[in-house]
């Protein structure tokens, strides 16, 4: 089974378990990447107001090729900044036997899922949700413009259940839904060898840390990711012994110092790469992602920090919260500070229940795995290429 992969630019979310699928015995992959200009690995994020350039391998281990982009402003960013005139015909040569499309917001994108339909199986990749919708006569016009969309596809991937919930909404159903949930490197960030424990330690006494309970925060400074929660915390919570660490940069930088100039129990770190993550997580007792949205989709921080062994406090405006949060944290209103700060008090003074909250991430974040993403996608192909021989 020869499946071709489409997606933007390489991301160190997917990058993994593109690699384990190329390494599946009767799969061939490749992954044709439409945002040509991402090729140098190296793009300014408007998110974090500065180049980012991962610093974790991308490109290893699967076949791949950036497909020609004629845009004049290329970029995921609108609908016309992914335009690839050869995109359809490079997949046909290559001898696709079913396509693998992330995204529909794409001129290419949607062209190629409008183009091999009825022609070879369309599979669809998305992590949308209903939680951002709103009343009225858009609403209504949306939904009709997705239930043509999703009529050029023949199964669509869902991350959980906020994401099935808008695939069944938008006429898609159920026999052509294949769960493949969102993920992330689990091992990388269960420092089994106990090195990202150790770094974490020196950084937390350079941080002046070492003996706080620390709540983390990590993620754009940006309006949908609400870090002002965090100096809301810090103002109901007046002990001295907890700290507040906000890792990133944003547009609202300046004016979270500013508000947080006053206590300096907040301390802000700037943006960490990837590999350092791990030990980031490791700075903290507890993890919070307060999200109002729009567009937080998933939260996959919300991964890393359960992965780290961390408690999590998130929003019910994040996607994944429901179904990776049960007894391992809690989710509010992202304007439930009394809840967050109720929490954060109930695992400072018992240590019993913060050691048995941390345990419960690490073994609730198993379920969501880079193997599990591969077993079922493997799985699925089978499936459909035996029905294929039978027809």
């Amino acid at each position: 089974m020869r499946l071709a992969i489409v997606t933007t630019h390489p991301i160190q979310y997917n990058a993994p378990w593109f690699r384990l699928l190329a390494q599946q015995q009767g799969i061939e992959v490749r992954v044709f990447y439409t945002w040509e200009a991402s090729q140098t690995l190296a793009k300014y994020d408007p998110g974090f107001g500065r180049v980012i350039e991962w610093d974790i391998p991308l490109l290893d281990g699967y076949e791949y090729t950036f497909v020609k982009n004629v845009s004049a402003n290329q970029g995921s960013h609108h609908f016309k900044g992914i335009d690839n005139p050869t995109l359809n015909t490079e997949i046909k040569q290559w001898g696709a036997e079913a396509v693998l499309v992330f995204g529909w917001a794409y001129k290419s994108h949607l062209a190629c899922l409008r183009y091999f339909k009825g022609k070879i199986p369309v599979l669809f990749r998305g992590d949308s949700t209903l939680l951002d919708e709103t009343t009225g006569l858009k609403k209504i016009l949306r939904r009709l413009f997705l239930k043509y969309v999703y009529r050029h596809v023949d199964f669509a991937f869902y991350v959980g259940r906020n994401n099935k919930q808008y695939y069944l909404v938008h006429g898609l159903k159920d026999k052509q839904l294949v769960y493949l949930p969102h993920a992330i490197e689990n091992e990388r960030f269960a420092d089994a060898a106990g090195e990202h424990t150790a770094k974490a330690k020196q950084w937390k006494t350079e941080l002046g840390i070492e003996d706080c309970f620390v709540v983390l925060f990590a993620g754009k400074l940006e309006p949908k990711k609400n870090p002002q929660y965090i100096i809301k915390l810090a103002e109901m919570l007046t002990d001295k012994k907890i700290r507040f660490v906000l890792v990133g940069n944003g547009i609202m930088e300046a004016d979270l110092k500013q508000a947080a100039a006053k206590d300096e129990r907040i301390i802000f770190v700037g943006f960490q790469n990837q590999q350092n993550m791990p030990v980031v997580y490791r700075l903290a007792n507890v993890f919070v992602l307060p999200s109002t949205g729009p567009g937080e989709t998933w939260g996959l921080a919300i991964n890393e920090a359960m992965a780290s062994g961390l408690p999590v406090i998130a929003s019910d405006k994040t996607g994944g919260a429901i179904d990776l949060i049960t007894d391992n944290g809690i989710v509010i209103s992202p304007n439930d500070v009394e809840s967050g700060a109720k929490y954060i008090e109930s695992l400072l003074s018992n240590s019993h229940v913060h050691n048995q909250q941390t345990r419960k991430s690490e073994m609730h974040i198993q379920a969501f795995s880079f193997k599990i993403i591969v077993d079922n996608i493997s799985s699925f192909l089978r499936k459909i290429e035996s029905d294929r021989k039978v027809h």
